[in-house]
């Protein structure tokens, strides 16, 4: 892989801020805020930032690196796809939750509901996330689709999927702000409070996250290698998804042994074949 090292330090340091951002959105809502609870007070809004902070944000984040994982290469590309569905899955879970809990909390404080820029643009990337995930399922993940489908929607699943994080990172940030202008009356958000800082601070981490996701996921260099061993032809001359075999899921370290095994087997059977030569000359 070139620029190994350069990858795990991104790498590394996405994860971090991915953690922090998750550590400070409970930072905020416990310390600054009254907690979480789901009684459609303040406590049930609290659910909103927390959720998407961890789903829509992080566990996306991670989701759409998890094919640059080198260490994973050697693994079959279906587990890697059950990997990738199953984060997007969970993602897409917690962000309907936290949807509910300001829909709910709006509803019983009599608060308009879709009115802001950040709720249009949120609402509209839930959906288009959730389209996603199933075309998603139905294309690449289940064994129906054809070859040339799946060959001519990979680039705008690609696309769209990149695209969607990165309308997800600027609506938190919009919503953050718009909680403060909100909930900051004295002192006020002009003012910079405490509060105020803390949540830009944690606005800034999100950013740099997004931004450390979206540089691995579009380096050449660092996209999964298509897979050598596992080839196989089809009746139409080609293979799965035009390029390699999805392999049955199977642990990784068992794909190294069964290489070895299976090496060393023919090196032993051409070692016979050659002492059976020479023990027919022999007898001639």
């Amino acid at each position: 892989m070139e620029g190994y090292g350069l990858f795990l330090v991104l790498l590394v340091s996405a994860l971090l801020l991915g953690f922090l951002s998750v550590l400070f959105a409970l930072i905020w809502v416990f310390h600054y805020g009254e907690g979480l609870s789901w009684d459609g007070g303040s406590a049930e809004f609290n659910w909103h930032p927390v959720l998407i902070i961890t789903g829509f944000v992080f566990i996306q984040g991670i989701a759409i690196i998890v094919y640059r994982l080198p260490w994973t290469w050697k693994c079959s590309k279906l587990l890697i796809k059950f990997i990738h569905a199953g984060l997007n899955t969970i993602a897409m879970i917690l962000a309907i939750v936290s949807l509910v809990a300001v829909f709910d909390f709006h509803n019983v404080k009599n608060i308009p509901n879709m009115y802001s820029l950040h709720s249009w643009i949120g609402l509209a990337a839930v959906i288009f996330y959730t389209l996603q995930l199933v075309l998603g399922f139905a294309v690449f993940l289940l064994p129906f689709a054809p070859v040339s489908l799946r060959a001519s929607l990979m680039p705008i699943h690609i696309y769209s999927g990149l695209l969607i994080f990165a309308t997800v990172i600027a609506t938190a940030l919009m919503g953050f702000t718009e909680k403060l202008i909100f909930a900051l009356k004295n002192p006020a958000y002009s003012t910079s409070p405490p509060e105020a800082i803390f949540v830009n601070t944690l606005g800034l981490l999100i950013l740099i996250f997004g931004a450390l996701i979206l540089w691995m996921a579009t380096r050449p260099h660092w996209k999964r290698p298509p897979e050598q061993n596992s080839k196989i032809q089809q009746p139409n001359g080609g293979t799965p998804e035009g390029t390699e075999e999805e392999s049955t899921m199977t642990d990784c370290s068992n794909t190294d042994k069964s290489d070895v095994e299976f090496n060393s087997e023919a090196a032993a059977r051409k070692r016979n074949l050659k002492l059976d030569e020479v023990g027919q000359r022999s007898t001639m």
